[in-house]
């Protein structure tokens, strides 16, 4: 009996050892802090299935917004960030978090509204869009969680000359959410919604909502790639981590970002080639 409750107790021990051991000791594994717009587009799905064939190496994918996807990262819980916000971005590295950022690809971000468009904004610039919104009071549902599309839409209220903070009232709906659960709500009130193209492109629940406003250079939507710096957290799977990296700018990693398509239209599109830092 004594020999069989001391091997209970070492099965016991070492059940309670493995489940402590956080998900950074599994080396074919890392943990990349993204964006839901990445995620909810349906691109990770398509990619990483072909980096792990390549590699061995599972992608364990954190979809947040941009800015609690970086501090994801500033706490060591990631070992990779590829997020879509270029000044917190480079505040991310100049902080030391990450000694460099890549470009990987980038897409646009486009206005969708009801069919009938009360605010009558299609075909308008962003800022004269925006301004006719918050004239108009127009139902609008924001994400309102410091994601790279929110800070956007919160760029595009100031660029208008709109006081948001004075002005917002109950036409204006904060939903604190990702990308597909806000456009399900703009779905169900018929309202206006700031938004990526890849998540729209793959998202079904479109009711009577259609892209409203497109093309304006300042709705150009850049997504960028960092290893978090070792030197801060030395858990980091600094080897792994950049496999990856260097497989998302490679020919290879590109093509594959290019290939994902819905519709036989293109979702993302490749800018490795492009000086990034």
């Amino acid at each position: 009996m004594d020999f069989l409750r001391r091997g209970f107790l070492t099965l016991a021990l070492a059940a309670g050892l493995a489940a402590a051991v956080p998900a950074h000791a599994d080396p074919q594994s890392i943990v990349v802090a993204s964006t839901t717009s990445t995620e909810q587009s349906g691109l990770f799905k398509h990619i990483l299935p072909l980096f792990k064939d390549k590699t061995g190496i599972e992608v364990k994918v954190v979809a947040l917004g941009t800015g609690q996807a970086l501090d994801a990262a500033r706490r060591g819980d990631a070992d990779v960030v590829l997020v879509h916000d270029r000044a917190a971005e480079d505040k991310f590295v100049a902080e030391g978090f990450s000694k460099a950022r890549r470009d990987v690809m980038y897409n646009d971000f486009v206005v969708i509204g009801p069919k009938s468009d009360p605010a009558g904004i299609k075909g308008a610039g962003l800022q004269d869009a925006f301004k006719r919104l918050a004239e108009t009071k127009a139902p609008f549902v924001s994400r309102g969680d410091r994601s790279g599309t929110h800070s956007a839409e919160l760029r595009a209220w100031k660029e208008a000359g709109v006081d948001l903070a004075a002005q917002k009232g109950d036409w204006y709906r904060d939903v604190g959410q990702g990308m597909g659960p806000a456009l399900n709500t703009a779905s169900a009130l018929n309202a206006y919604i700031l938004a990526d193209r890849g998540t729209w492109l793959s998202f079904k629940n479109r009711g009577d909502l259609a892209v409203l406003v497109e093309g304006d250079p300042k709705l150009f939507n850049p997504y960028g790639v960092m290893l978090v710096n070792p030197d801060k957290h030395p858990t980091v799977k600094v080897k792994e981590g950049q496999a990856f990296i260097d497989w998302l700018v490679s020919p290879e990693g590109q093509g594959a970002i290019a290939s994902y398509k819905i519709g036989g239209e293109q979702l993302f599109f490749p800018s490795a080639d492009k000086a990034g830092k």
